[in-house]
């Protein structure tokens, strides 16, 4: 009996090495790496913006290194993974896989890995949303299998969401760090008043960002990621992604709005 009990200790134990394993080839044919490090890159510029219009571009390394430190790709891989490993297991973790380690798979996380760089370009992303305000006059199919992997995923609602919810997050840092004085209340009201436009500017963004990456793909592989998306896989994937994000973000964004804090405090002395 003491033996049959360490064999199944053993087989048991093996069990969340296992899903850890899977989990890592998760990351890796999402290419969460390349992902982390766009969004460093994101981040940064970001950085550089809330310095240019906060800080009168007063910043200096001090500002600058601690905007690295927030925006750390190692941190934003881990808060991905967080999100992605409780909500991807047994049979939707293993579809996912293997949707996305096929040569379609691959192409498409490629393709929108290159998109998100290349839209970092304000030339580059004005023509993309030029291209998206024409489609949506028309009758595209292309323009239809977007909508579907919109609609599957409610893109809109989450985006806009997890923006009020990050755009609140660094107000009350702000608070906390004694440069406003503003309730709860307060600052939810001031949050909540953008939420309209904050709504239409995600819907141009995302389409926009969706038409430039899939314009490689032909019609039949477009439709074929759509099919993707409204599967429990497809669901799972998108739920896991924003329960990553969305506490990442909020860390983020209170972290930018201490730091904003603390050179404001530095610039007054």
């Amino acid at each position: 009996m003491r033996h049959l009990l360490a064999a199944s200790l053993i087989i048991f134990s093996a069990l969340p090495l296992w899903s850890d394993a899977r989990h890592t080839v998760l990351m890796d044919v999402l290419q969460i790496r390349e992902l982390s490090s766009i969004l460093h890159k994101e981040g940064l510029a970001f950085g550089a913006t809330l310095n240019a219009e906060w800080l009168e571009d007063q910043g200096g390394p001090a500002w600058a290194g601690q905007v690295v430190r927030i925006y750390d790709p190692e941190k934003i891989s881990e808060g991905i993974r967080a999100g992605l490993e409780p909500a991807l297991q047994g049979e939707v973790l293993e579809d996912t896989i293997t949707f996305f380690a096929s040569d379609l798979g691959t192409k498409i996380i490629t393709l929108e890995n290159s998109a998100r760089s290349a839209m970092s370009d304000n030339a580059v992303e004005e023509e993309a949303r030029t291209r998206f305000a024409e489609l949506q006059s028309g009758t595209d199919p292309r323009l239809a299998q977007i909508n579907r992997m919109i609609d599957a995923g409610d893109l809109i609602n989450r985006n806009v969401t997890s923006a009020l919810n990050s755009n609140y997050n660094f107000l009350r840092a702000l608070v906390d760090g004694d440069v406003y004085m503003m309730s709860d209340d307060e600052i939810l009201l001031d949050v909540m008043s953008e939420r309209d436009e904050i709504a239409a500017d995600t819907l141009n963004w995302l389409g926009a960002f969706m038409i430039l990456a899939y314009s490689p793909l032909t019609n039949e592989e477009l439709t074929l990621y759509a099919d993707f998306s409204t599967t429990e896989a497809g669901k799972a994937l998108n739920s896991g992604f924003f329960a990553g994000f969305d506490p990442l973000y909020e860390d983020i964004s209170y972290a930018l709005g201490r730091a904003m804090a603390l050179n404001m405090a530095a610039e007054e002395l």
